[in-house]
């Protein structure tokens, strides 16, 4: 038996977006969202939450002696 996704149910679609956009999906593209509205509206809101979240917190590097400063923290702590 072969699996129509443009037959999905909005319930169903939903219930799997996060594990497809997850995956790396191309959810955009998907058949269900290309023919339901409610759907898309949906995953469009996602998108706009997901960038600015990504927004909120600077793409940080730790310091090279990170590693270096725990170890030195922990000896003191014995």
């Amino acid at each position: 038996m072969t699996f129509d996704p443009k037959s999905m149910s909005c319930e169903e679609f939903q219930s799997q977006m996060a594990e497809l956009v997850g995956s790396g999906a191309d959810v955009a593209n998907h058949p269900h969202i290309q023919d339901c509205e409610l759907c898309r509206r949906l995953y469009e809101d996602l998108q706009t939450i997901a960038d600015a979240a990504r927004q909120l917190l600077a793409d940080q590097q730790p310091e090279d002696n990170l590693w270096e400063r725990i170890e030195s923290a922990i000896k003191k702590g014995d």
